[in-house]
């Protein structure tokens, strides 16, 4: 039987995107692809977006799914999401590997952030951008997406939900990686955390950018394979 793998992807992204890196790895994996509480045209929640709502929407899917011997690629908010579950159910997973995955938040930071964010601004400046994001979250509105995380990564600027002194609780395998090319997350912030996380790996990728669609698949998928090298001794 493989082991499995579930895919989470980042902030205002759908499993959609992930897709053309689960049709490779279903040579290594069971592989599950989900979207988080109104992304990928799933409903809105009845409550504001949060790294707990996506974490225990991860965990609903674990236990119904019934995955074992399981490891999480995490893109971008999606690894953030990986931590912050394995802080709060030790032993859950057996390995995460995060994709440039943002660990520092501050006030001055989501305000940065959230600049990106108006669905205006879009609209008028890189409408292929809103195209795009329409079809990734139809049939909901992709605006709504877009203010409601908005108004989440505001929250986490306020109230990190996984601070530098939580990385110290967390005891999953954990290989960390950034692209060298990522102008969205910081090597200083990914250091941070990598050296937090007791037994942690890191990798820089090179020549690759934030964006998942920019991503080398062939030299992502070599990190992704199931092999013990990524488990700490």
């Amino acid at each position: 039987m493989k082991p499995s793998m579930l895919l989470l992807h980042g902030a205002i992204g759908a499993s959609f995107q992930l897709q053309p890196l689960a049709d490779v790895l279903k040579a290594h994996y069971d592989v599950h692809l989900l979207d988080f509480p109104g992304h990928g045209g799933t409903p809105l929640p009845d409550q504001p977006f949060s790294i707990a709502l996506f974490a225990e929407a991860t965990l609903a899917y674990i236990r119904q799914h019934q995955l074992e011997d399981l490891t999480i690629f995490g893109y971008s908010m999606g690894g953030y999401v990986a931590l912050y579950l394995a802080r709060q159910h030790p032993g859950l997973i057996g390995r995460i590997i995060t994709l440039g995955t943002k660990f520092h938040w501050d006030e001055v930071t989501a305000a940065k952030e959230t600049k990106m964010l108006n669905p205006e601004t879009i609209l008028q400046k890189v409408p292929a951008f809103a195209d795009n994001l329409a079809r990734l979250h139809a049939p909901r509105d992709w605006k709504q997406v877009l203010l409601q995380t908005s108004e989440m990564m505001l929250s986490m600027g306020r109230d990190n939900p996984l601070k530098a002194a939580d990385y110290k609780d967390i005891t999953t395998p954990t290989l960390i990686m950034l692209g060298d090319r990522d102008k969205m997350v910081s090597i200083e912030e990914t250091v941070v955390a990598y050296k937090g996380i007791d037994g942690a790996q890191m990798a820089v990728l090179p020549g690759t950018p934030h964006p998942i669609e920019q991503v080398n698949l062939s030299l992502l998928t070599y990190f992704l394979q199931p092999i013990a090298a990524y488990t700490p001794a």
